[in-house]
């Protein structure tokens, strides 16, 4: 049963989760330095595994972004046709929008955790790990909804991780454990997502 909709459409956080959806093409016109402080201002105070917002957020304009599309495209020939396709539906998205926001992981929480915590080091070293890519995703997730909150849209380009490591040493980042891209512009057509599936199928109650 889906609940009431009016509750989504007078409630403007639950509005932009309902109207979040990965816009791949985009208009001209330029995303201003206000809307992009926004976005990464909501990055930035997403929740972080004991507030070490061990994150890094990088934007790419002009002649980088460029440059990262072409990187993704040179690199999409070494993979076989089905992930060489989306690298490279990811380079025209990359092309299209005005402005590009990377987010990656500094590894200090990594760093500094695993030296203080109290285990076993792999343990120790897996659990922070874990930590940071939580908390990334979150401020990922974050800018995608600030961003349809501005009208704006934008898609996470979860392919690239195929080529994380390239992309990171582009970016001039460590080789961390998480890297995301998002092109993020104005949607050159008005749309929606695709159907989810029932919540009903999704959730187990016990008690």
């Amino acid at each position: 049963m889906l609940p009431d909709d009016t509750v989504f459409s007078q409630n403007e956080t639950l509005r932009s989760i309902r109207d979040r959806h990965s816009v791949r093409t985009f208009t001209n016109e330029e995303v201003t330095d206000e809307e992009i402080k926004v976005l990464l201002h909501a990055a930035n105070a997403a929740p972080s595994a004991h507030n070490q917002q061990a994150w890094r957020f990088i934007v790419l304009r002009g002649g980088k972004k460029q440059e990262l599309a072409q990187l993704v495209t040179t690199q999409s020939a070494a993979f076989p046709r089905p992930a060489a396709a989306l690298l490279r539906m990811g380079a025209k998205s990359i092309i299209s929008a005005p402005v590009v926001i990377a987010v990656a992981n500094t590894g200090d929480l990594i760093r500094h955790g695993t030296a203080l915590f109290k285990v076993d080091q792999d343990t120790a070293h897996d659990f922070f790990r874990t930590m940071e890519i939580q908390s990334s995703a979150a401020a990922v997730e974050n800018i995608l909804l600030a961003a349809t909150s501005l009208s704006l849209g934008c898609v996470w380009l979860g392919v690239l991780y195929l080529i994380k490591d390239d992309v990171l040493r582009f970016l001039g980042e460590p080789e961390g454990e998480f890297m995301a891209v998002v092109p993020v512009g104005r949607p050159a057509r008005v749309g929606g997502g695709p159907l989810k599936q029932p919540v009903e199928m999704k959730v187990r109650s016990l008690s």
